[in-house]
């Protein structure tokens, strides 16, 4: 078996991945988007001959483009470009776990200032404004009146970029100072982590604190609901408990795990591999 790993920089996720590989005696190369030329006309499948792709690339367009080619192609990947496509948009992945019934705050989109402001305030204060594409917790701003929602409207007006003009609002689910991520393996929930800290961002990216989060029932069903409403695959689903019952924000499908293997002590690199292994046999 020869695995294809699409990856902008080796970071500690991926040489973790490659040392699973090496263990279970599987060919690998990387595939590095900085440098891949891709020839649309000719089909040039031939120039990738493997039985599977993981992708694990940091920048979302270059992913979802790549995956685009290679499942048009006739190229196993995992993830497939249509995960990549709902979990790598906010406002399609909001869609997606509405449309499967997974509990997720009330989210409002709207397209200029003025309507942004009348949405916001329908909702009622403090909201959450997020870009639809991003990750690890940036420009995401917490508005707690309208002074605040009318400063951060106009700076973003005026920032201009694609990112910056449509808004994304979510109701601020007030949350016990953590929250949590799962990650999902196929049909399994494998392993979970709380994310703890003072500020109301809790990414471990932002200095959020890791600590072993039980897979209860709720979890583990949540969980997997989420993972299948957007095609399933190797994710991360981030949840929070609120007074309205446990509820999704986000899946992610380039997940990271350096903090979580120790923590929870579960091989999450070699599952996933496994799992990878199993959709290149499939």
């Amino acid at each position: 078996m020869r695995v294809g790993v699409l990856c902008s920089r080796v970071r500690v996720e991926e040489k973790l991945l490659f040392e699973a590989m090496r263990q279970k005696g599987i060919e690998y190369d990387k595939i590095d988007d900085r440098e891949v030329i891709f020839q649309l006309n000719e089909k040039d499948a031939a120039a990738f001959n493997y039985d599977v792709i993981l992708e694990r690339s940091v920048n979302h367009s270059r992913a979802l483009y790549a995956l685009q080619i290679f499942n048009d192609w006739g190229i196993k990947t995992v993830n497939t470009a249509s995960v990549a496509r709902v979990c790598g948009d906010k406002f399609i992945t909001s869609q997606a776990l509405l449309k499967h019934g997974v509990p997720t705050p009330r989210t409002a989109l709207a397209f200029t200032p003025e309507s942004a402001l009348e949405a916001i305030e329908r909702m009622g204060y403090p909201v959450v404004l997020k870009p639809c594409v991003g990750s690890w917790g940036r420009l995401i701003s917490k508005i707690n009146d309208r002074q605040a929602a009318e400063a951060i409207l106009e700076h973003k007006q005026i920032l201009g970029s694609y990112h910056h003009s449509i808004y994304y609002i979510q109701e601020y689910v007030n949350k016990p100072g953590r929250d949590i991520r799962s990650f999902v393996v196929g049909d399994e929930t494998i392993a979970a982590i709380y994310r703890t800290a003072e500020h109301w961002i809790t990414n471990t990216a932002t200095g959020g604190k890791a600590s072993n989060c039980p897979v209860t029932p709720e979890v583990d069903a949540l969980s997997r609901a989420a993972a299948q409403a957007v095609g399933g695959g190797l994710v991360a689903v981030d949840l929070m408990e609120s007074d309205q019952g446990m509820q999704v924000i986000e899946v992610n499908y380039t997940m990271e795990f350096r903090n979580s293997i120790h923590t929870t002590g579960v091989d999450i690199p070699s599952k996933m591999i496994d799992y990878v292994v199993q959709e290149a046999t499939a």
